[in-house]
């Protein structure tokens, strides 16, 4: 087993020596310093946001541009000053200029989140203790055949408002149409608009699916590889698709599939192409041209306006569903709440900065970030057995043994939770799941020490989900 399933409590471990009173604060984005003329140039550009975070309650999108910060501009400053002015010491809110393909340049005013520098969040904790519930937080990466070519005229994409698509071939209207839907929602989700008349842009698609004239057979020595795994927008989870690896022969495929659309200035220089993307895919089996377009045009749009790889596309897609209580925790001493967020759950029901947790649905709270580790990597070692060898799969950090729940298998998983040598406190985390709480009520129980008084809290928390999709 990999020392990563459990890398994040280790680092828990580690974290000593912080002042109590020392607050880190965030805005909860990742951006790159942009290198294309034709976006952001020199300026920074969102790569992607974290889930309920400030910047995701203001507005902020992937690929938009920071164009100032409190009203200077980011053109001017090199990586470490945009880091510095965004990370002030002592200075919580502040005024992002944003620029994107709906507006220019729109001003936002946004308030960090502060936490002490010794607080453990439960959104931590569930990544933490993923192994607990794989089947909905995980960390997965995959990677698409894609090819993108953007012109090399340094010609800003942010004045291409409007669009139109190419006649439609009427021997196959059905699959364009399908095609040329899929591309509008992504490219109007960006902001921009379809205008049939006088379009900025005119998109070309082309596609092709055929046999292999060359095909000499699978390759046996994979025959029992891990399944294709890619995001479906569609379904919001990743599914297993008949593709093989981007490094495999051409021999080895039974199948062959073409996919891609270009954008054509009709602006400034028409007839330009400003930007394309294609996909050339290696297929085991059949498979629909129209189902190709719908999953994964939403992938290639990701890279538009702003490319970051021309060639072969890595995605990380981030699943998390967890018991949010709004309890943070002392890294140092995990039994002490070191805050409480206002308006949550545990806030609401009673908890207060302070309180000592003794129980969590009678799971004692008593155990070092150390012991913690060592007993969850003791639970997944012994409850190997009850999961569902059909869901294999590898995740981010390159564990290849993970796998969902056996179904079959729930009673003897919630009797292992149960089991105070596990150590399974922070299952609470997944409470409403049936391989940790058969009963169904997720109403969590907190006996608490304040002071010398003893006592007990009924917490009802709320489920946050997210999934997030980045490239990485």
């Amino acid at each position: 087993m990999k020392k990563a399933i459990w890398s994040v409590l280790l680092l828990l471990a580690c974290f000593t020596g912080f002042a109590q009173n020392r607050k880190i604060c965030r805005l909860g984005i990742k951006y790159d310093i942009s290198k294309n003329t034709q976006w952001g140039i020199g300026r920074p550009v969102i790569t992607n946001i974290i889930p309920y975070s400030p910047a995701e309650l203001v507005g902020i999108k992937m690929n938009d541009v920071i164009i100032a910060i409190d009203d200077i501009q980011t053109s001017e400053l090199s990586r470490e000053e945009v880091d510095q002015m965004l990370n002030l010491a002592g200075k919580t809110e502040m005024t992002l200029t944003i620029g994107n393909l709906k507006n220019p340049a729109k001003q936002i005013l946004i308030k960090k989140e502060c936490k002490k520098s010794n607080a453990i969040t439960e959104d931590q904790l569930a990544t933490a203790f993923s192994m607990y519930s794989l089947e909905t937080t995980s960390e997965r990466e995959f990677t698409c055949p894609f090819k993108t070519t953007v012109t090399s005229d340094p010609v800003d994409f942010g004045k291409f408002e409007t669009f139109a698509f190419s006649a439609i071939d009427e021997n196959n209207s059905e699959l364009e149409t399908t095609i040329n839907e899929s591309i509008e929602k992504e490219l109007t989700k960006k902001g921009m608009s379809v205008d049939i008349d006088n379009p900025d842009i005119l998109i070309q698609t082309f596609y092709f699916f055929d046999k292999n004239p060359n095909y000499k057979g699978a390759n046996k020595i994979l025959v029992e590889k891990e399944p294709t795994y890619r995001y479906n927008f569609l379904h919001s989870k990743m599914e297993p698709f008949p593709f093989l690896s981007p490094t495999a022969a051409e021999a080895e495929a039974e199948y062959l599939l073409q996919f891609g659309f270009r954008l054509i200035d009709q602006k400034e220089v028409p007839g330009r192409i400003l930007w394309e993307c294609e996909a050339n895919e290696l297929l085991e089996s059949s498979y629909h041209l129209d189902d190709y377009a719908r999953i994964h045009a939403p992938l290639m749009c990701m890279q538009y306006p702003y490319v970051q790889y021309q060639r072969r596309v890595p995605f990380k897609v981030s699943a998390k569903n967890y018991n949010y209580t709004g309890i943070n925790y002392d890294i140092d001493r995990m039994e002490l709440i070191t805050d409480v967020d206002k308006n949550s759950p545990a806030y609401e029901a009673g908890l207060r900065p302070n309180d000592v947790i003794d129980r969590i649905n009678d799971h004692k709270l008593d155990n070092t970030a150390e012991e913690l580790t060592a007993a969850y990597k003791g639970f997944i070692t012994n409850t190997m057995q009850y999961r569902d060898p059909k869901s294999i799969f590898t995740d981010a950090n390159g564990f290849k043994r993970c796998m969902f729940w056996d179904t079959f298998s729930y009673p003897q998983i919630a009797e292992a939770f149960q089991k105070p040598g596990n150590k399974t406190v922070f299952s609470y985390l997944y409470y409403y799941a049936p391989y940790i709480n058969p009963s169904g009520n997720n109403a969590c129980t907190f006996k608490v020490k304040r002071g010398k008084n003893e006592m007990e809290f009924i917490v009802r928390p709320t489920i946050r989900r997210s999934m997030t999709v980045e490239i990485k």
